[in-house]
């Protein structure tokens, strides 16, 4: 099968198109027919060694962890997808290696959701991480309804999906973004607040009681995060780990086909938005690569692998 590779830790140079063998299906596992993946800034990090000290790597590495795509073959005692099933997966493994930016990937059935009809297979690329982790981050906080919550980077990847499940469950949520998102996010019911230079006082005036709640998705926030949060405030980020040292949590998402599988219905009802920025074929993973760590992203970038 035709998959992205690299042979060792580096930058963009040591991506190849290379032949692989397709990845056997084991026992519980289903192996996908990969349609769609999408990019993701870990995927590139891991790349370069930054999450080495977390996780083991067996080279050559094909990277990605989101697809879509349609079940080619199901391991023994799998009875939950029959070849022919459209899915989708959040396919992290606890070892780096084989990735989605292939023909074709094996996961466990237990982190397989099915893609409702009506459902893209291109937006089914682009909810597995950043629909997970936008859940998680929103059920580490507990948030509910009255609550009143501050997303760092609400227009981003995991940010636009966390702000619009805040809002369906009753939170006011107020949302750092660029002046060119605001527009965006009033659109889902949130109260844009711009960052840079003054933000601590912005937030101050949008919301002079302070937060109940605030979810750092950008790191680089944790003193004005600490000075707006309620006295007994939940604190939570996916971006810097020492909000452990001050009561909050370092959260990673983990994957889980039951709860996409809930994200996807979100989205087949019409009830959560899913962005695309552009697609790039299998081949131009390196072009995919540099427009997410441009951060001029306005929404997901897709990895077109087949039809």
């Amino acid at each position: 099968m035709r998959a992205m590779t690299y042979d060792r830790y580096g930058d963009d140079d040591e991506l190849r198109m290379t032949d692989r063998p397709i990845p056997k299906v084991g026992p519980g596992e289903v192996r996908i027919r990969v349609t769609r993946a999408s990019v993701n800034p870990v995927d590139w990090k891991v790349m370069s060694g930054g999450l080495d000290a977390l996780m083991d790597a067996t080279f050559p590495v094909i990277p990605g962890w989101d697809v879509a795509g349609v079940v080619d073959a199901v391991g023994p005692d799998t009875p939950e997808f029959t070849e022919g099933d459209r899915v989708a997966a959040y396919a992290r493994k606890q070892i780096v290696s084989a990735g989605t930016f292939a023909e074709y990937v094996s996961v466990m059935a237990d982190d397989v959701a099915a893609v409702p009809d009506g459902v893209s297979d291109d937006i089914a690329a682009a909810v597995p991480l950043t629909g997970l982790t936008a859940l998680r981050v929103l059920e580490t906080l507990a948030v509910t309804k009255g609550d009143a919550l501050l997303v760092h980077a609400a227009s981003g990847g995991v940010g636009y999906l966390a702000s619009q499940l805040a809002v369906a469950a009753g939170a006011k949520v107020v949302g750092t973004a660029s002046p060119a998102n605001h527009d965006k996010l009033s659109a889902i019911g949130v109260t844009p607040v711009a960052y840079g230079e003054g933000l601590r006082e912005r937030l101050r005036d949008v919301a002079p009681d302070g937060f109940d709640a605030v979810a750092d998705l950008v790191g680089g926030v944790l003193d004005i995060s600490l000075d707006v949060l309620r006295e007994g405030g939940r604190l939570a980020s996916i971006a810097d780990p020492t909000v452990e040292e001050h009561g909050g949590r370092w959260v990673w998402v983990r994957p889980d086909g039951e709860r996409l599988a809930q994200l996807l219905d979100e989205v087949a009802a019409g009830r959560l938005e899913v962005e695309i920025d552009r697609s790039f074929a299998l081949e131009d993973i390196t072009k995919a690569f540099a427009a997410s760590r441009s951060g001029s992203a306005t929404g997901k970038i897709v990895i077109t692998v087949a039809d």
